[in-house]
């Protein structure tokens, strides 16, 4: 169970490192291309969720992120024993977390991540963003693989009664 919290601590010592390179060194607004017309380090700051959702809401995103991390610790508690399912939920507490720091300090999220996907210009994410994603892949990964393995249960325990 401790791992699990390490994976998130791991996830906010550099969400946070990272944000603070980003408001020391580059002014806001600036743009380095690392691979042109696909990849970009910017400075950005975003005061609501994602895609600029809820701008300037900030009691509510400390009151949501507040119950989100208790959520957390109680189901890393609860179902540690699934390795996958500890580490997704590691990730999204590391996240969260992150995030919340932002909002906490500095009233808005530092983001900085920058990707053109076919033309699209992606909103600008953080670690913590990244970390909340594929935390939340990983526990759809992990909850259908958790129901595939009751489903394999339940029917090989019908098997043997139909016997």
């Amino acid at each position: 169970m401790r791992v699990y919290y390490g994976i998130a601590l791991i996830i906010i010592l550099i969400d946070q490192l990272t944000k603070w390179m980003i408001v020391k060194y580059m002014e806001y607004g600036e743009s380095i291309p690392v691979l042109e017309n696909i990849f970009y380090i910017t400075s950005h700051r975003n005061r609501g969720a994602a895609w600029g959702i809820l701008q300037g809401q900030m009691w509510f995103f400390y009151i949501v992120t507040a119950i989100v991390i208790v959520g957390i610790v109680y189901y890393i508690k609860k179902y540690a024993a699934d390795k996958l399912t500890g580490v997704s939920l590691g990730l999204i507490l590391g996240g969260a977390i992150g995030n919340f720091i932002d909002r906490l300090f500095r009233q808005e999220v530092v983001d900085f991540f920058h990707m053109y996907i076919f033309s699209y210009s992606f909103p600008v994410f953080n670690i913590a963003d990244a970390s909340l994603c594929v935390g939340v892949v990983l526990l759809i990964i992990a909850m259908f693989m958790e129901e595939r393995r009751a489903k394999e249960l339940t029917n090989g325990q019908s098997k043997d009664t139909n016997k």
